[in-house]
């Protein structure tokens, strides 16, 4: 009995503790951001710059590996996040550019690794569109995906956590590539957490303060 308590206890703890975690975030919204956005028809997506790091690195680490699970969750979160705004195309105020044209027309100018080192305006024009939204994901594996699977088996969905996640996301206006609006949210990732997910969940806090939303 006693330590079913103590385990009752340390699962309440630890869901009030990620609570507090997710609880962490920060809006900045700029001066002119209500009048710049109402001359917005056309907002294109960027693929995200991704990073996974470890709290302690894996004794088979492969660096190789590592740099193409960022790749590809740079390409899947951008398109989780596309997927996201075209299913509720009807509640904001323009349009997005399909992901598979913008990155085409990244591709066909040689900047689809490089446009973080243009001016926001300059990829505008490339992409032909008003305005970009410009996302960061930095995800930092904290524990044992062994282990958490095992604990998601025991006490549910939610449970297995396996790391955190950073999501920083800001859109530049197409006319002088000025930052009109940055979000920052972290929040706990578990075992079942994919790309498609962790934007679904980000989405849906991101919503409340999105710009582009009527």
């Amino acid at each position: 009995m006693k330590r079913l308590f103590a385990a009752i206890i340390t699962l309440t703890l630890a869901k009030s503790s990620s609570a507090q975690f997710e609880a962490s975030k920060q809006v900045f919204n700029s001066p002119v951001l209500k009048t710049e956005i109402q001359k917005h028809k056309v907002v294109a997506i960027l693929p995200f710059n991704a990073t996974v790091s470890y709290k302690r690195l894996p004794k088979n680490f492969d660096a190789a590996a590592n740099k193409t699970e960022e790749q590809s969750m740079s390409v899947n979160m951008q398109s989780g996040m596309y997927t996201y705004l075209l299913r509720k195309a009807k509640d904001f105020t323009v349009t997005f550019q399909d992901v598979e044209r913008t990155n085409a027309l990244l591709k066909q100018k040689g900047i689809y690794d490089k446009f973080n080192e243009l001016t926001q305006d300059s990829v505008c024009k490339v992409l032909g569109v008003d305005a970009v939204i410009k996302s960061s994901y930095a995800y930092a594996k904290t524990g044992s995906e062994g282990g958490a699977i095992a604990k998601t088996i025991l006490l549910g969905a939610g449970t297995g956590k396996v790391g955190s996640g950073a999501l920083t996301m800001q859109i530049n206006n197409g006319k002088d590539g000025e930052m009109l609006w940055r979000f920052y949210k972290e929040m706990d990732e578990d075992v079942t957490s994919s790309a498609n997910a962790v934007m679904e969940r980000m989405m849906r806090k991101v919503a409340r303060n999105f710009p582009y939303e009527k």
